[in-house]
């Protein structure tokens, strides 16, 4: 019932079980750097004592600001927006009367300066939280407006790409679901040639084929209905489609049409050349700090406009992220996703990456996508899932996210330990994402402070990793695999299954 969609679940465990060897002996070097940085940092923290001390005998709000990008080789490079991280509030706990302990002033003095510096220090804690809170307004209002712009470019593309009225378009707000974007016409498997496979999976395969009107490449998702539907997934198959159909965004995978024969049915797909980001992340084990960030931050931009779309996408994972021949995320593979404006019960997704309430059989909302992009980002920096199994063995898999005790790796950047704790939480109280302000506590989150969000949006933000892609077609950086006989493709007349599939 738990079977993981991808047929990779044992490459991936035996991978991810040399990896925890490595990382114990990585752990214990890097303790020792650990002590020594935490040397240097005591150090630090004395001076900056110091300097607060001043600060508050001044009675003047001086604010600290966050850390910048960090600098790797292969990091990409972040616009800095203007932010203010809470912990960098100035510290009292090394002086808890308040004062400076070597200015050599009486008790008497004290007492008449403790009414400026408690004055002092509430206006610099108004000023945190009136700060904090418009930071937090102005990325939920930023974002709104980029998932507003996602939602009309799918909404003109329909009424350009298929010369269709306006009034055919149903709109989120007149038909309370998400706009339907018209696909670009019929099409036969004759109107592309068949150049090799990109995946298989449990119900057919991906073929890289090219078109033999415009000379294009795209992606053919084959799947065969007998399969489907043995294997009761008839309702995920035509919801796949369903949901490709409603959307259009930077960071998802755009379907171009559908179409079905009497064995089978195909779905038209962008062929995105630079390969699974699963691939890319066992080769480099873990990701640096700010890779991780680029990848999660164009994965959280496609999260929150599938919600802004009452989408659940329910199956997030790094096999399921494609890179672009410029590096950029491509969200892919749409069969889990659904239209759920409050609650669903379906069980379903990648045990890894499963909540706790979808573990316990409980209805769930769109946080369950922020609890998984907590386990992407987890895994991203460690190269493992945070409730990760020796044995693979699911029970235990699931007593340990549903107990939720999650050991962090000493490298852990302080700030991205800090989301995933408010991510990797089984409290819906307690989850960012299902909190007040929603997504805006995770998009206003120091770990993306420097992020600019528009220009990510936009791709204006150069990618940590550009695939080495040798010109149109170039497949290279898939696995290869057995080809299949396609001469059942294609078949026409009428199938026995075809009323299960009549969108297609």
């Amino acid at each position: 019932m738990f079977a993981r969609v991808s047929d990779k679940l044992h490459h991936r465990k035996h991978q991810q079980q040399q990896q925890q060897q490595q990382q114990q002996q990585l752990q214990q070097q890097q303790q020792q750097q650990e002590q020594q940085q935490q040397q240097q940092q005591q150090q630090q923290q004395q001076q900056q004592s110091l300097q607060h001390n001043q600060q508050l005998r001044q009675a003047q709000a001086n604010f600290l600001q966050g850390s910048g990008p960090e600098q790797i080789p292969s990091g990409p490079t972040f616009t800095s927006a203007s932010h203010l991280t809470l912990s960098g509030n100035v510290s009292l706990q090394n002086n808890p009367s308040g004062f400076p302990s070597d200015l050599g002033t009486s008790a008497e003095e004290h007492s008449q300066q403790r009414p400026l510096v408690e004055q002092g220090q509430s206006e610099m804690d108004d000023a945190v939280a009136a700060q904090a809170n418009l930071h937090h307004a102005t990325q939920q209002a930023r974002v709104a407006a980029i998932n507003a712009a996602a939602t009309q470019a799918a909404l003109d593309g329909a009424i350009a790409t298929n010369n269709v009225q306006a009034s055919s378009v149903q709109t989120p707000k007149a038909a309370g679901q998400p706009a339907v974007r018209k696909t670009a016409g019929r099409y036969a498997l004759n109107d592309f040639q068949i150049e090799r496979t990109l995946g298989t999976g449990s119900f057919g395969r991906v073929h890289l084929v090219r078109s033999r009107h415009n000379g294009r490449f795209y992606a053919v998702k084959v799947l065969g209905k007998e399969k489907v539907i043995r294997m009761k997934q008839i309702e995920h198959t035509n919801s796949e489609r369903q949901m490709l159909v409603r959307v259009r965004h930077p960071f998802l995978v755009n379907l171009w049409g559908t179409f079905q024969d009497v064995n089978n049915l195909y779905m038209v797909m962008d062929f995105v050349a630079g390969g699974e980001l699963f691939s890319l992340l066992r080769k480099s084990q873990r990701f640096p700090n700010s890779v991780a960030k680029f990848y999660a931050a164009e994965v959280a931009l496609a999260l929150d406009y599938l919600h802004s779309l009452d989408i659940i996408y329910r199956d997030l994972k790094p096999e399921n992220l494609l890179l672009g021949a410029d590096g950029h995320i491509k969200v892919t593979d749409f069969g889990f996703a659904k239209f759920v404006p409050d609650i669903t019960w379906t069980l379903c997704g990648t045990p890894d990456y499963l909540a706790p309430e979808v573990v316990q059989s409980k209805g769930y909302n769109k946080s369950v996508d922020w609890y998984a992009l907590g386990v992407l980002i987890f895994e991203m920096l460690a190269g493992y899932p945070p409730f990760f199994t020796e044995d693979g063995n699911p029970m235990k898999l699931y007593e340990k996210i549903i107990a939720g005790k999650v050991r962090y790796p000493t490298y852990f950047d302080a700030l991205a330990k800090e989301l995933l704790k408010n991510l990797l939480v089984g409290d819906l109280t307690k989850r960012f994402g299902n909190l007040r302000a929603g997504s805006a506590d995770i998009f206003a989150h120091g770990w993306f402070a420097e992020v600019d969000w528009d220009k990510l949006y936009r791709r204006e933000i150069p990618a940590p990793y550009v695939p080495k892609i040798q010109g149109d077609g170039d497949a290279s950086q898939f696995d290869r695999y057995q080809e299949a006989d396609v001469s059942e493709y294609g078949r026409t007349g009428v199938g026995q299954y075809d009323h299960y599939f009549v969108d297609f």
